[in-house]
């Protein structure tokens, strides 16, 4: 045994020491003591189905997995095909059996994860007129109550709203949106109670404490009450899970009038009050276009105006400063986003003046309105920082000193104060809230997360890498460590990464983590292009026909971390949920032998079926980011080259972890399902392939926060089984 091979048992050594679960003996038959044969996996049925698409033909034997009535199903699981049911509850059932080795480990991770929680935590409370608002939890709940109590004192609370109530008897029940309305007498609240994101929305009168008839169907949770709290506004969604109208009616009930429709299939819809209370906003957009439509605050049931038309790749969204407007954008070539203002009578584009001008590669993410102040969030290089403008163009700024943080703009829920909030926290520092006076500069401390369990950021480093990518861009790698844990290749790592929409990741904080970490796991953010860790242009330059960037800066990080010896090849586990699963998808089937283990969770991996096929929820709106493989032939043949269920072949693939819900509108069941069943008969590896499907959640897994724990723990119980090849020694 050669010394890198000593350490590397070594490792291993330790890593079943702390994971009692895994040191265990084999499984065996407690009647003739005989290690249990290896569980037999479902073999799904292949009922070839052939597509015919802009001259290219491919073969789909696994379409039949898709409920045709899915429409139905999101709104009632319990109406899925029979012969789909069974056979997730066949894939569920194996998943089980190959992991019950894993099952006290599993218990272990989750107390640890619940004991780092504290359990009648509550949010620092947000001024609004005589009220704060803030949530707390009851020791042992799993949903928040929503609450309020007079201005200034302690005491005198009224609950809003008690979540857990809310839930009883449901096996899934999620709060979207809670607002209350501007003269604080009704409060309204939007409950998903399947999973589905279709949401209902009910108003409480906070006078009489009933709530009242007539709840809002068919929503997608999103609403805002009238500045003069006698109308409110709300999104429909469609039966195809699409945003396409916005309504009206009278608050306490009545008739509802349609406020706008969209006819766009590929434009998502939002609503909402700007900063002041003096206009109503709608704002339609994708990832790449968008355009505001504005209802003055005191005539609530006027038409709604267009502030100015959408331009293909242009964006703009827009506040109100009191006596004009503000406004962040792109226009002009600012790819990494300028702020601008504009008359309050004369918000088009003719009269936009800079305010806050372009800069590359400082990336403006997004802006907050006082009365005297705008304070905004921008990034550079992977991390944050909060700059504060006053009206005569002053500026100063909130910074931090570490190599890898986050610093988050909460903003401030009333508009005629100096006051703003924000959070802070790094890969090993719990969240510290502070309110700032953005006049004086002083800023107050509100709250420091509690881990009742214990936690010393300095058992814990927190360093960030620059991996060279194949065109020479450097990529940002940030990692959390115990600081026991050798930098010498033998410690398995969690390489976790997403890379699209333009969504950063933050190197925040994260109690669950620990229970990987602590038992001498790196763990590691990738910020690949796709996402705007390094700016706009960091997204642009991962989309559509460079989108392979995303996949390649991926196994350039991964590369790197074995060039600097924090890893070795095929002792990292790789993991991306959503468009973060067709990241470890695609990386799967380029670089099999880089990972011990891959978890897909929610994973959008048929990419060319699920971006043909018009019903679906996101197709149309994510063409953009992706490409039209119905209409554009080039597009169809880049995508095909890397989508991951299209892409699968005879090759040892390492052990993977498909999960999904019944009830996703984002990513439908059938994808993961899929994508198992077609990578199980061609590895060429002995490793195993498992699939979890929760039967009764959509596209956020589990809405308690204690059961959401129990879907990380077996995320994490995976990976260390993984990086054990613990199948090997738990069966025969």
């Amino acid at each position: 045994m050669n010394r890198r091979e000593l350490i590397a048992s070594s490792a291993a050594a330790s890593l079943l020491a702390a994971s009692p679960a895994l040191a265990r003996p084999r499984a065996v038959n407690q009647t003739t003591g005989a290690r249990m044969s290896r569980p037999v996996a479902p073999v799904a049925k292949k009922v070839p189905v052939t597509i015919e698409q802009l001259g290219r033909t491919r073969t789909d034997e696994y379409q039949w997995m898709k409920d045709d009535n899915w429409q139905a199903v999101l709104r009632d699981p319990k109406l899925i095909k029979t012969d789909v049911r069974d056979h997730l509850n066949e894939e569920n059932a194996y998943r089980e059996a190959m992991m019950a080795s894993t099952l006290p480990l599993q218990n272990q991770m989750f107390e640890e994860m619940k004991g780092r929680i504290k359990e009648d935590d509550a949010s620092v409370p947000a001024a609004d007129g005589p009220w704060e608002y803030y949530t707390r939890y009851n020791s042992g709940d799993q949903h928040p109550l929503y609450c309020r109590r007079p201005r200034g004192r302690t005491d005198g609370e009224v609950i809003l709203l008690d979540a857990n109530a809310l839930a009883k008897d449901k096996a899934y029940s999620d709060v979207g949106s809670v607002e209350a309305s501007p003269d604080h007498n009704l409060y309204g609240y939007s409950e998903d109670a399947q999973g589905s994101e279709v949401f209902k929305i009910y108003i409480k009168d906070l006078v009489t404490g009933m709530v009242l008839p007539d709840a809002i169907d068919s929503a997608t949770g999103d609403f805002t009450f009238s500045p003069d709290s006698q109308w409110i506004f709300w999104i429909n969604r469609n039966d195809n899970g699409r945003p396409d109208k916005i309504f009206r009616r009278p608050v306490r009930g009545g008739e509802a009038t349609l406020v706008y429709e969209e006819e766009d299939e590929g434009m998502f819809l939002g609503l909402g009050r700007t900063s002041d209370d003096a206009f109503i906003q709608i704002s339609i957009a994708n990832q790449e276009t968008s355009e505001t439509r504005l209802i003055p605050g005191n005539q609530p049931t006027a038409t709604p105006v267009v502030v100015e038309p959408r331009v293909e790749a242009r964006l703009y969204e827009m506040d109100h400063w009191g006596d004009r407007w503000v406004i962040r954008t792109n226009a002009d070539d600012a790819m990494d986003f300028k702020i601008v203002e504009a008359p309050t009578d004369a918000p088009a584009k003719a009269n936009w003046k800079d305010l806050v001008a372009h800069t590359a590669g400082r990336y403006i993410e997004g802006f907050d309105l006082t009365k005297d102040f705008v304070s905004r969030q921008e990034r550079f290089d992977a991390n944050t920082r909060i700059v504060i403008r006053d009206r005569a163009g002053a500026e100063h700024e909130i910074a931090v000193d570490e190599p890898a943080y986050s610093l988050s703009l909460a903003g401030a829920s009333e508009f005629d104060t100096p006051t703003i909030r924000y959070s802070y926290n790094s890969m090993s520092t719990p969240t510290s809230v502070y309110d700032y006076d953005q006049k004086s500069r002083e800023r107050t401390l509100r709250k420091v997360q509690e881990v009742p369990s214990g936690h010393n950021a300095a058992d814990y480093v927190v360093e960030r890498l620059n991996a060279p990518a194949f065109d020479g861009q450097l990529v940002p790698v940030s990692i959390l460590r115990h600081k026991n844990t050798p930098v010498d290749g033998s410690a398995p790592v969690l390489l976790y990464g997403y890379g699209s929409y333009g969504m950063s990741m933050s190197a925040s904080f994260s109690t669950n983590r620990l229970s990987l970490v602590d038992r001498g796991f790196i763990y590691a953010i990738a910020h690949i292009r796709g996402g705007a860790d390094k700016g706009w242009n960091w997204f642009l330059d991962a989309r559509r026909f460079t989108k392979k960037n995303t996949f390649t800066d991926f196994i350039a990080a991964a590369e790197h971390l074995i060039d600097k010896n924090y890893a070795r090849a095929g002792n990292i586990v790789a993991e991306g949920r959503s468009a973060g699963g067709l990241l470890v998808g695609a990386v799967t089937n380029m670089r099999p032998d880089l990972w011990a283990g891959v978890i897909g969770g929610v994973p959008f991996v048929d990419l060319i079926n699920t971006m043909s096929d018009t019903s679906l929820p996101l197709t149309p709106p994510e063409w953009p980011e992706w490409g039209n493989p119905l209409e554009d032939a080039e597009a169809y043949d880049y995508m095909w080259s890397y989508s991951p269920y299209d892409q699968i072949g005879p090759k040892a693939y390492p052990a993977i972890l498909a999960t999904g819900g019944l009830s996703d509108p984002r990513v439908t069941y059938w994808e993961p399902q899929k994508w198992v069943a077609r990578l199980r008969p061609v590895t060429t590896s002995t490793n195993p392939v498992l699939l979890k499907i929760n039967m009764e959640a959509g596209h956020f897994a589990s809405s308690g926060r204690f059961d959401y724990l129990k879907d990380i723990a077996l995320d994490y119980a995976f990976a260390i089984w993984a990086v054990n090849k613990g199948w090997e020694r738990d069966f025969a």
